[in-house]
């Protein structure tokens, strides 16, 4: 999913969120901003794969990538990887709720986290009939065995 539509699902997430809890601003836009920067992990996976820094460079490969693997077959798009990130998988949640136990900062990001994970879940199965991005070991594994 692209971050436009993470940052506009992520707004209205935020707005429920507050008449719900009544989180004062500050932790209203640490989950915004977590919902939307999480996706940084794609930047810095072109980065090391390309070696480029520019930002915009990598937002213009997602995209024209993007558009080739959607001229794939869903089978072809199974079998094809995407790419690992790091801030993609039930552990990084985990670690952020664990902290945000002793620092509320990092409960947020959570939320924010999370919330981007459930809007990626559904979108990846249905763009491309797996779930890669939703464990870390699960997507090093599947690394390991594509490239051996």
């Amino acid at each position: 999913m692209l971050p436009k539509y993470h940052f506009f699902l992520g707004i209205i997430f935020v707005t429920i969120f507050y008449f719900i809890f009544r989180t004062n601003f500050f932790y209203l836009s640490v989950i915004l901003l977590s919902t939307v920067l999480i996706d940084v992990d794609h930047v810095f996976y072109f980065f090391l794969l390309k070696k480029d820094l520019n930002p915009f460079h990598a937002y213009e490969w997602y995209i024209e990538r993007c558009k080739r693997v959607q001229k794939l077959s869903k089978e072809q798009r199974k079998k094809l990887y995407t790419g690992f990130y790091i801030f993609h998988g039930l552990e990084i949640l985990i670690i952020l709720f664990l902290l945000g136990n002793f620092f509320p900062l990092f409960f947020f990001v959570f939320v924010g986290f999370s919330f981007h994970m459930i809007l990626d879940i559904p979108d990846e199965i249905i763009k491309k009939g797996t779930i890669e991005k939703i464990s870390l070991v699960y997507n090093y594994n599947r690394f390991k065995k594509i490239t051996n």
